[in-house]
């Protein structure tokens, strides 16, 4: 990678070319993710499997997404990046291909819930912020919001066509669709990927010269060293305000809309691929807000731009329900507004994390907060399928994540911002 790194260093650093490949690595992991909402008609055509049991395996995914993140950022620091993720990423691919032969509700948990979930919680926000801490210095917040964005360009690049092959041609071409994408990525890191600046002769992005070299990374148990950072986290209130907030992005982002809108469109007689098109159109303009969102937490109060991002989604949750029977503009008007709010909570959360725990402990204790994330988005993903299966309707559901949003809005000004003086990770 030596030679590659001195072709690029005479145009750009070389972590751009890292944060690229990082980037395509999370939009594929984004697209594998997101395909289980594809899949959810069509299996319950086929199978006769209710919305209740297609959501249970999907919560599984996306509970195991989440926990997996502390101990995959563990795992980065221990065995390094790249043999972490070309892990995750041969498990991904090969469950994926697996599940093309499912019959069995239990085996779609098992395949999708357990392999997929499992591998896709490697390559998610913990990946970006071990990345980002790592590779730069200057432009953390710009870098963290793009690289938050490839989740939503990931729905953005597969879902409209993997609705269309699934409407026409079945789910199980789609999930040999995705098996593929994820394993295209393997070589990408293989051959692209150094473990650190220093591995190809070069500081950090924006490190002046004279800056002492970073600490050497942690060679104790991975599991020891996600608990230990745990534990010492679980001490301060900081963490479990973060930890909240971010169990409220995930209900109302991953689990209740990027699970059940597809579905939820179903409901108002329009079609697999006009819901996934309404995704992909909120993933255009999440792309937009979350890397407008990275730039905004390197220069604006972290806590005051995620008041009003889980206030807005709040309200716009609440509008949900009513958007479809506003003709003409109402669907619109949800996707510009809400896609614009997606996911743009990261960037900001990313640094308020960093400031109050330190640099160093950071991407660990984060993985615990997206655990949080995730475990309120498998939440929000089986607890609506069942108020949809027992109320017929997904109202009582907006109203819940939109007023969970607005409670959010107030926690997070509660959050204190100390500096990297606060390093409660001498463990990591």
């Amino acid at each position: 990678m030596n030679w590659l790194a001195k072709r690029v260093e005479s145009r750009i650093h070389y972590g751009w070319l890292v944060a690229a490949v990082v980037f395509l690595v999370l939009l594929t992991a984004a697209g594998t993710r997101a395909t289980p909402s594809v899949m959810m008609l069509p299996l319950e055509r086929e199978f006769g499997w209710s919305r209740a049991t297609i959501s249970l395996a999907i919560s599984v995914n996306i509970a195991l997404y989440g926990l997996t993140g502390p101990f995959a950022a563990a795992a980065m620091q221990r065995f390094g990046v790249r043999p972490t993720l070309l892990s995750a990423l041969a498990t991904m691919a090969g469950g994926v291909a697996l599940s093309s032969m499912m019959t069995a509700p239990w085996q779609m948990v098992l395949v999708w819930g357990v392999m997929v979930g499992g591998a896709t919680g490697v390559a998610a926000l913990t990946l970006s912020a071990t990345i980002v801490n790592r590779w730069f210095v200057e432009r953390r917040g710009l870098v963290m919001g793009m690289l938050t964005a490839s989740s939503a360009t990931g729905q953005l690049v597969f879902l409209p066509m993997l609705a269309s092959v699934a409407q026409h041609h079945g789910w199980r071409p789609v999930v040999l669709i995705v098996a593929l994408a994820a394993a295209a990525a393997l070589p990408l890191v293989a051959l692209l990927l150094p473990e650190c600046p220093a591995d190809i002769a070069l500081r950090p992005y924006g490190e002046p010269a004279d800056a002492p070299q970073a600490v050497a990374s942690a060679t104790q148990n991975p599991i020891a060293l996600a608990f230990g950072t745990l534990w010492s986290a679980s001490k301060r209130r900081d963490f479990w305000l973060l930890f909240f907030s971010f169990f409220v992005c995930g209900a109302s982002t991953n689990g209740y809309i990027g699970t059940h809108l597809i579905a939820m469109c179903g409901d108002y007689g329009m079609s697999e691929v006009q819901g996934a098109s309404l995704l992909a159109a909120m993933g255009v303009f999440d792309l937009i807000g979350t890397t407008l969102s990275g730039w905004l937490s390197d220069r604006l109060n972290s806590r005051v731009l995620l008041f009003w991002y889980y206030a807005l989604r709040g309200l716009s949750l609440m509008y949900l329900p009513h958007a479809f029977g506003v003709h003409l503009f109402g669907l619109p008007v949800f996707a510009v507004f809400y896609g614009l709010d997606w996911i743009a909570t990261v960037p900001p959360t990313v640094r308020l994390t960093t400031d109050v725990f330190g640099r160093q402990t950071a991407p660990v204790v984060f993985g615990w907060i997206v655990a949080g994330h995730q475990l309120g988005a498998a939440f929000a993903a089986f607890g609506a399928g069942v108020l949809r299966a027992d109320l017929g309707t997904y109202t009582v559901a907006s109203t819940i994540s939109g007023g969970l949003c607005l409670v959010a809005a107030l926690v997070v000004l509660r959050i204190h911002r100390r500096g990297a003086l606060a390093n409660v990770g001498a463990v990591a």
